[in-house]
């Protein structure tokens, strides 16, 4: 199911972005949620790479993951040391060309970096929404994302949309609701439905969270909530990101220098690396945001009630492209496969790349040549 795509990269030397500024899309109308519910307005928080061309054709969107954010390229100051989640995939001369695409990015709707979600005040009340948030799901980012798009940006199409993990559902739902919107589709790492087991380990991270006293049934106020909780479904969702294999090749059995002081301590590396994901994240999210994201993960499905994805993608138009990685075992490569059989059992042009990689399920994040030849490939036919 292979496509035959160009071996290299755009010729000129790969660059940066560079120094790069969010923005804030308001909008001031009602929304409506899948659930029913509405809220009075919401705000997307967003960032732009490149510039739009004056047929506003070479837009293409990317969606980010569970964890992610709208920073997706660039850094924000000279004194930034971390650029962008996806940086390596993004700017002059990269997979993503800045120099011929306008790349947009936006926080999603319900999260916790800028845009609306359940730590954003509430118009209605003066206080944080906490639980009273709606319900979200998949199709209510994609809603949002298409608000910003044609209101705030003046895209009336895509060229493409990218996206791994939770962004490669956003992905897929955005070519099932709006077939005419969007020319390609590049999904990375995702799947039509969530597996018991994938199900399981939400749900361990959310009982994690909830029954932290620091909770309080989601009420905490800002600068406090469930740190040990939300720590903790960190540290294990992130098990479930990597590989056996990966992990053995980084830090196998090597101890801490100075470890065996405490009885219960870190005494393993990898044990010290799993403490400092599960403290750097308490830092920069929100344990609200991850009870209703997971929840929009574990109810996304494709196959409906008739367990057929084909009768989902009936509609399709857009070119597709799904990859799957040897070593992801949270949606593992049938799970990717099996998007693009239902497509092609629909007459839909979809193509399957499988790539050999041993860092699990975070494979589409690092460092990775053979990917960016697929995304550049695809991109320019």
């Amino acid at each position: 199911m292979n496509d035959s795509f160009p071996h290299d990269l755009p010729n000129e030397e790969p660059g940066e972005v560079g120094l790069v500024r969010w923005q804030d899309y308001v909008c001031r109308d009602a929304f409506t949620f899948e659930c029913g519910s509405t809220i009075p307005g919401f705000t997307l928080r967003y960032e732009t790479y490149g510039r739009l061309n004056a047929a506003r054709d070479n837009a293409i969107l990317i969606t980010h993951a569970l964890s992610g954010d709208h920073h997706c390229a660039g850094v924000h100051s000279i004194r930034d040391g971390k650029p962008g989640w996806w940086n390596n995939l993004i700017g002059p001369g990269k997979a993503v060309d800045t120099n011929q695409y306008f790349v947009i990015c936006s926080n999603c709707l319900g999260g916790c970096q800028g845009s609306t979600g359940p730590s954003s005040k509430n118009p209605q009340t003066g206080k944080s929404y906490g639980l009273d948030f709606p319900v979200i799901t998949i199709r209510d980012m994609v809603n949002a994302q298409r608000l910003l798009l044609e209101k705030e940006l003046g895209i009336a199409s895509l060229y493409a949309i990218i996206g791994g993990s939770m962004g490669g559902m956003q992905v897929l739902q955005w070519m099932i609701d709006y077939p005419d919107y969007v020319q390609r589709v590049i999904a990375l790492a995702t799947t039509g439905r969530q597996s018991a087991q994938a199900i399981a380990f939400n749900e361990v991270g959310r009982s994690a969270i909830m029954q932290d006293p620091g909770w309080q049934g989601g009420a905490y106020g800002a600068g406090a909530g469930p740190n040990v909780g939300l720590s903790v479904a960190r540290m294990m969702a992130h098990i479930t990101y990597l590989s056996d294999k990966g992990l053995e090749e980084k830090f196998g059995r090597s101890r801490k220098e100075g470890s065996g002081g405490e009885r219960f301590g870190a005494e393993f590396e990898v044990e010290s690396y799993l403490h400092y994901q599960g403290q750097s994240f308490i830092n920069r999210f929100d344990a609200n945001t991850y009870l209703y994201f997971t929840k929009a993960l574990d109810r996304f499905d494709l196959y409906g009630e008739g367990g057929r994805m084909e009768d989902s993608f009936a509609n399709v138009k857009s070119r597709v492209l799904v990859t799957g990685f040897t070593s992801d075992w949270l949606y593992p490569p049938e799970q990717n496969r099996a998007i693009v059989h239902a497509l092609l059992r629909c007459g839909k042009p979809a193509t399957y790349a499988q790539l050999d990689m041993s860092l699990g399920h975070d494979s589409f994040l690092v460092h990775a040549p053979e990917l960016y030849r697929l995304i550049s490939g695809f991109l320019a036919n």
